[in-house]
This record gives structure tokens, C-alpha cells and sequence, in this order.
């Protein structure tokens, strides 16, 4: 038993020796001895470097899945529309709206799930010659979701169908005042929803639960995408010859799946590597429009999708016009679409600064609440009066990131009112808390996930807030900071890092949400130049004695642990740990390592670890 127990312990053993990095993390294998072994079967089998057998088998991928895996196919993996409920209804009731050319109006969220959601009807529906309304609602004003007074806009405009995307579910007094005023309504939603819903003609959602369709992965503009290909279906039953090309509007499938951060697995999988393939094309002139202002250059990767082209489109809904977005994704002209895109890039540029402002203040609120050993309390609550709502989450982020502490950003009104967005750490459920603090009468309302939350608290019940969130998620908080880990899937030298390696890496693909990237370490290599670019990026180049140099990058590094660590290391030699992508400039394409943490090879030991 001892030697069991023993064995176990040491198969996930750490990289490098590297027990504390410069953030302050142990780096350990992704996979152990008995993975490793299979991870070599791949590798032999389909005759992958083994480094890649590694990644696939680290991500939970069987000797006998590989070769489909790497190739996904949208029919193997596409279920039967008619799986999820109401799907039939649905899609059978906008067919005859359309037969009738009944006036449709189509409502949705405003971030980019719902922008593309929207966008995504909107291009359906044009190319077959209807023109629907479509409102995106305020996020300050509104709120999210349907309201009876948007419902009155649309219907006074002339609608008689109304369909939602990413919203809806949950939307009992709007849709009780859609059926007083004679608004039929189909609901296209992905969220968490109780027993009861509200009266509609169909409420389509993979997480309803009387839902067995086993989709409930899948962003509301993946469920959208189902839909179509249910309505295509009925369409075509009805004797309709020319139909829409559904496999051209899947960029919008993929920008939306990625923005959302929802698993990128079985079907979602597949949406995101066909859609990369026809965003690649630039058939969609507002993407096209977005990418070049982004400087989005070569192939576009779910790094693009989440890091650059979502914050702008989500800035018109953060601190702008709601609609811009969607009306980005639908514009065919050129002209339209620059001028919408420039628009996007002005208004993320100031919501960047005002999240500057904004997080410079939240930090200093943050740092007063350590302990005199630097520690953090178990969820830090900050806020001020000049808080910007629309970017209350991503403050909520940053603090997240940079104390990895569950932490909340509220913005108050004149009326000592809170609005807040809540960002959580692996293991520590946030959701179920501020679900709980309501019950409590703590809240005047809160909801959420795990891993994101939002409220309305009043200021006078702060104090009372923080000392419930303290004793409900102290536990869960010291447990998670205890396992703080950066999981690495291989060793690899500067020059082991090509263009080759990049190429098989991008078909275990795409990566994002329970499909993480590959994170390599580079043992030792020589600092040969760092300095500080643009907004507080800290630019590497690394090499080892006697191989090529390699061009690295670490974001948003210069005032932290990482960056510090990195620009005082300027001629000597550290362990590096990262991301490994393709930088195009000028046409020219290059590897680049993504850094995201260092260790000083003097405090550490080597360990064995496969190797290219």
C-alpha cells in the first residue's frame, strides 16, 4: 500500500523543480506516468511528435479518437434539431410567419453571444428577402432581457413575432405583456432556467430541464445555428428550393462560442474550427472590417476571437450603442462597416482608459485590505461613485487575476444603490453565494455561475455583505489558493518551437474553455533583450547558448511579479512557461511564445519531462 500510495504521489511531478514561481506557483505536469505511456501510443500511432500526443491525451482525447478528433466533422457531430425541446414548434411557427410575410422582430443581448445570435437571424432572414426589426437592449438603461417596454417599441413598430436569442427564459413579465398586446414569442436561449417557464410558442433551451437533448454546452448562437438548420429542414419540407447556405454564416457561430467561453467540445468543437475556416475567407464585410482595425493578421485563432475582436464588439454594449455590434455583423457594405468599426475601436480604446482609472482605484481599495503577511481576505468586495456599470466586470477580472481572491467591482448610484459584477477562482463556487446572500435578504438581487456573478446590494449592507461572503466561501478560498498550479504539457528548447511544431499543435484545436491552450516551459534560456511596449507589455527575446532566438511577450506584465522578474533579468538565464502562436507582420509569419510565468533556474532542480 505504502508503495501505491508513494507512486501516486510523485506522477504528477513538478516541471523544472519549480515549486514557487515568480507568481508564486508550483509547475507540474498536466499528465502522469500512466497517461504518458498512452501519450507515446498516440504519438506512435499516428505518427505525431510526441510532445502533440501529450497535448491530445492532456485534453482527454483515446487512442482510438485521435484521428476523428483531429479532423471533426459538423455531420458527425451535429445532433437532430428536433432533440431539444420545442424545436419543432419553434422552427414550424417562424416558417409560417415567413409564408405569410408576418413582421418579425428579433431581440437580443448585448454582449457578443447575442450580437452574433442577432447578427446571425438577421443574415437568414435577409437572404430570403425579410427584413425583421431587431433591438439590443441598454445594459444600464434596460437591463438584460426582454421588458414590456421594448416589447411595446416592437410591436407598436409593427411586429407580430418575436423571437429572443441568449435571453428569454426567465422573462415572465415581458411576455405576459406580449401576449396582452398580440406578440407572439419564440425563445432561443442557453441559460440556466428553474421549473417554470414563461407563456410563449416555444421556448428552445438545451438547460431547460425537461431538456434531454444533452446540448447544454452550447452559447445561444450555437443553439441559434440548431435552429436554422431545423427551419432550413422545414422550409425545405414546404417545398422552398432556395435556401440560405447555413456553413457560410458559421464565423458568427464561432466568434460568438468562443466570446462565451462556454467548452469547446464535441459540436462547439466542430462550430469553431469550420467557422475559423470561413472567418479565414473574409466572406462577412463586417468582420473583415473588425479584423483589420484589430490588426488581426494570417489565420484567425480563438485568441483573436476572445482577446480582440469580443472586446470591441462588446465595448458598444460596455459603454456606447448597444446595436453596433450587430449592426457590424450584418453590414454588406464596406464603407458601413469601417465607419462601424472605427466606432468600436474609439469606444474600446475609452473603455480601456476608463478601466484603467477604474482599476487603479479598485487595486488601491484591494491593497488596504491585506493582512500584514500580504494576504487577501477570502473574496474582496470593492466600489466607488464614479464606476462606470458597464465595467464593473472586468475590474472584477483584473482583481481576480492579480490577488486570486473571488472579487466583486460595484458601481453605486446617487441612491446608495450597487450595481456589481463578481469574478471567481477555480473551485470557489461564487454563483451559489450571492444566490445565497439573497435568500438571506442581504441583497436586493443577485445571481449567476461559478465562476461569474452579479448584484444589487445597498451601501449600508456592505459590511454585513463581506462578512458573509467571508464566512460562507473561507473554506473553498484556502483550499484553492493551497492547489495554485500552472499545468504544463511539455519542455521544449527555442529552437524546438517552429512553425512545423505550430501547424500539427493548431489541429488539436481549436482551444479555449475545457480545451485549454498548451503551456510549454523553455529550461534556461538566456535573457537576450526585454523592455517595455505599448500599454504595459513587457517584450522578450529568448535563446539558449547555441540555438536561434525566439520573439516572446508577456501582457499587461510590467507592474507585476512576472514583468519584474523578466525586464531584471536582462543577459542572465530563467525558466519560462507559455503559450506558442504564429505572429504575422508584413506578411511574414514567425513563431512567438506568449510568456505567462518565470522561475530562477538558481532555486530550482531539474526534472525530467518529455522533450523537443
Amino acid at each position: 500500500m505504502t508503495d501505491i500510495l508513494t507512486t501516486a504521489a510523485a506522477e504528477r511531478r513538478t516541471v523544472l523543480g519549480v515549486t514557487r514561481s515568480s507568481s508564486g506557483r508550483v509547475w507540474r505536469e498536466r499528465i502522469d506516468s500512466m497517461l504518458g505511456s498512452q501519450a507515446l501510443a498516440l504519438s506512435q500511432r499516428t505518427g505525431l511528435p510526441d510532445v502533440v500526443g501529450r497535448v491530445l491525451v492532456g485534453r482527454g482525447v483515446g487512442l482510438e479518437q485521435a484521428s476523428r478528433f483531429l479532423e471533426p466533422s459538423l455531420r458527425d457531430l451535429m445532433p437532430d434539431p428536433s432533440s431539444l425541446q420545442d424545436m419543432d414548434a419553434a422552427a414550424k411557427r417562424v416558417a409560417d410567419a415567413l409564408s405569410a410575410r408576418t413582421p418579425m422582430a428579433v431581440f437580443g443581448d448585448y454582449d457578443v453571444d447575442g450580437a452574433t445570435s442577432t447578427a446571425l437571424l438577421l443574415r437568414y432572414f435577409r437572404t430570403l428577402g425579410v427584413d425583421p426589426q431587431f433591438y439590443i437592449p441598454d445594459r444600464i438603461i434596460d437591463g438584460y432581457g426582454p421588458n414590456p417596454n421594448a416589447i411595446g417599441q416592437l410591436r407598436n413598430g409593427g411586429a407580430q413575432l418575436l423571437i429572443t436569442v441568449d435571453c428569454g427564459s426567465t422573462s415572465f413579465e415581458a411576455f405576459a405583456e406580449a401576449k396582452r398586446v398580440g406578440l407572439d414569442v419564440v425563445v432561443l436561449d442557453h441559460h440556466q432556467v428553474g421549473e417554470s417557464y414563461p407563456e410563449v410558442c416555444a421556448l428552445v433551451n438545451p438547460n431547460r430541464q425537461d431538456d434531454l437533448s444533452g446540448q447544454g454546452h452550447l452559447a445561444a448562437v450555437g443553439v441559434t445555428f440548431l435552429f436554422l438548420v431545423a427551419l432550413n429542414r422545414e422550409l425545405r419540407q414546404r417545398g422552398v428550393a432556395q435556401l440560405p447556405d447555413l456553413m457560410g454564416l458559421l464565423d458568427l457561430v464561432a466568434l460568438g462560442t468562443v466570446c462565451d467561453v462556454v467548452p469547446l467540445k464535441g459540436l462547439n468543437r466542430a462550430y469553431v474550427v469550420k467557422g475559423l475556416q470561413v472567418m479565414h475567407q473574409r466572406r462577412n464585410v463586417g468582420l473583415a472590417a473588425l479584423c483589420d482595425i484589430s490588426r488581426v493578421n494570417g489565420k484567425p485563432s480563438p485568441y483573436h476571437l476572445g482577446f480582440m475582436l469580443g472586446p470591441r464588439i462588446n465595448a458598444g454594449g460596455r459603454i456606447g450603442d448597444s446595436g453596433l455590434g450587430t449592426r457590424l455583423l450584418i453590414s454588406d457594405s464596406r464603407d458601413e462597416a469601417e465607419h462601424v468599426a472605427a466606432t468600436l475601436e474609439r469606444l474600446n480604446q475609452e473603455r480601456q482608459a476608463i478601466e484603467a482609472v477604474m482599476l487603479e482605484e479598485g487595486d488601491s481599495q484591494a491593497y488596504q485590505k491585506l493582512d500584514s503577511h500580504g494576504e487577501a481576505p477570502p473574496v474582496l468586495l470593492t466600489g466607488a461613485d464614479n464606476w462606470h456599470p458597464g465595467v464593473v466586470g472586468l475590474i472584477a477580472s483584473r482583481l481576480k487575476e492579480r490577488y486570486r481572491r473571488p472579487s466583486f467591482a460595484i458601481a453605486f448610484n446617487e441612491s446608495g444603490v450597487g450595481t456589481g459584477s463578481g469574478r471567481s477562482i477555480s473551485g470557489v463556487d461564487l454563483g451559489a453565494a450571492v444566490r445565497a446572500a439573497v435568500d438571506a435578504g442581504i441583497l436586493e438581487k443577485g445571481g449567476g455561475h461559478a465562476m461569474a456573478a452579479g448584484l444589487t446590494v445597498r451601501r449600508e449592507r456592505l459590511d454585513e455583505l463581506t462578512a458573509f461572503f467571508d464566512q460562507a466561501l473561507a473554506e473553498s478560498v484556502a483550499h484553492a489558493a493551497r492547489d495554485h498550479e500552472l499545468t504544463l504539457d511539455g519542455v521544449l528548447a527555442p529552437g524546438g518551437a517552429t512553425l512545423d511544431l505550430l501547424e500539427t499543435l493548431e489541429k488539436a484545436g481549436p482551444y479555449g474553455a475545457s480545451h485549454p491552450e498548451p503551456v510549454f516551459a523553455f529550461p534556461s534560456v538566456r535573457i537576450k533583450y526585454a523592455d517595455v511596449i505599448g500599454k504595459g507589455h513587457v517584450r522578450v527575446t529568448i535563446a539558449t547558448n547555441d540555438g536561434p532566438a525566439l520573439k516572446a511577450i508577456a501582457f499587461k506584465a510590467e507592474d507585476q511579479p512576472l514583468g519584474q522578474a523578466l525586464l531584471g533579468a536582462r543577459g542572465k538565464s530563467l525558466h519560462l512557461a507559455g503559450v506558442l502562436s504564429v505572429d504575422t507582420w508584413q506578411g511574414q509569419a514567425k513563431p512567438q511564445l506568449r510568456i505567462l510565468d518565470a522561475a530562477d533556474p538558481a532555486t530550482t532542480t531539474l526534472a525530467r519531462m518529455s522533450r523537443v
